[in-house]
């Protein structure tokens, strides 16, 4: 009796219906926020775990325009907050852990509990740098190691630096830090590379990259504060060595943040998101994804913001179409 009274309160429960709803809570989900407040879309937007996204990780960011003076990455996404907060954007802490994108309004349940029901989705929960699995890797995660070239090459110039990986990413930073950095030592767990032709080509013609074929990262060093070496092995001979360096990037990859839309979205082979040409619209009427978690190109701060901005200005359009065709 108490199950069935149980099941019939739960049947009764009431549903929250939103015009738009935001997964993610990186620099594209916060743009799409502040956007779609300013277009009166009563957003509403569900941080997931780790609110602020890979940013939060990220010590310092001076790429990003309108900080000359540079910012931290945990900063700079509580400005994002405080600004999609101003235009009535509601920030709720929650991960999603179920959606339903079967019909024309869209269903989610956050937490396993909360059911939401949406005219629009806009999907930015991103992606997550693939990691060695080392303790020492984590400790010094901003310190020192870092999972993105581009993003923090700048603060290692004409130093020695060292960087893990085999394929086209690896590479492709590689020879960037090697235009800031006095010396690049280049780590490839087999005795070849996965990368292209081309992008071996300009590894094996950069005179300041070292590479470190069969060997495998042991363990990073540092100072209690920052690195100041890793220890590797050669996995043939087993023979280990330290090398001197203050910063150490591992570029083995991403894995899209997508295993909540299997079963409904278009994706890449990979786990990205496929969404239409000059578009954040994925396959699904009404629902977009912008961010890392459609980019394995450029994967930065500023271009997830912009396809942010797509997102919600895409969804304002949809639902004035929408809403013309029932008029």
């Amino acid at each position: 009796m108490i199950e069935e009274i149980e099941e019939v309160e739960k049947d009764a429960q009431e549903v929250e219906h939103v015009k738009c709803l935001i997964i993610g809570s990186g620099p594209a989900g916060y743009t799409a926020a502040i956007y779609a407040a300013r277009a009166d879309l009563k957003p509403v937007l569900y941080t997931g775990i780790i609110i602020g996204g890979q940013l939060t990780t990220t010590n310092d960011v001076e790429n990003y325009p309108g900080y000359p003076e540079g910012i931290t990455g945990p900063l700079m996404m509580e400005d994002f907050r405080k600004q999609a907060e101003r235009f009535g954007a509601q920030i709720r802490f929650g991960h999603v852990s179920k959606v339903d994108f079967t019909g024309p309004v869209h269903k989610v349940e956050v937490d396993g509990v909360t059911v939401i029901t949406a005219d629009t989705v806009i999907i930015a929960t991103g992606a997550s740098a693939k990691w060695l699995g080392l303790e020492s890797e984590q400790k010094y995660n901003g310190f020192g190691v870092s999972a993105c070239a581009v993003c923090d090459g700048f603060f290692f110039r004409g130093q020695e630096v060292a960087i893990v990986g085999a394929g086209d990413t690896a590479a492709e930073e590689a020879t960037y830090l090697a235009k800031l950095c006095k010396k690049v030592h280049m780590f490839v767990r087999r005795d070849e590379f996965r990368a292209s032709k081309v992008m071996q080509h300009r590894v094996l013609n950069t005179p300041n990259i070292e590479i470190y074929y069969n060997t495998e990262t042991k363990e990073i060093l540092g100072d209690g504060l920052n690195v100041t070496g890793v220890k590797v092995i050669n996995n043939q001979t087993l023979q280990e060595s330290t090398i001197d360096v203050t910063g150490f990037f591992v570029a083995i990859g991403h894995t899209p943040n997508t295993e909540l839309f299997v079963d409904w979205v278009d994706m890449e082979s990979t786990g990205y998101l496929i969404t239409k040409d000059n578009s954040t619209q994925t396959n699904i009427e009404g629902v977009f994804a912008c961010g890392d978690v459609q980019d394995h190109v450029f994967r930065q701060a500023v271009t997830a913001a912009g396809t942010g901005c797509m997102a919600a200005l895409e969804a304002e359009r949809y639902l004035a179409a929408k809403e013309h065709v029932i008029a």
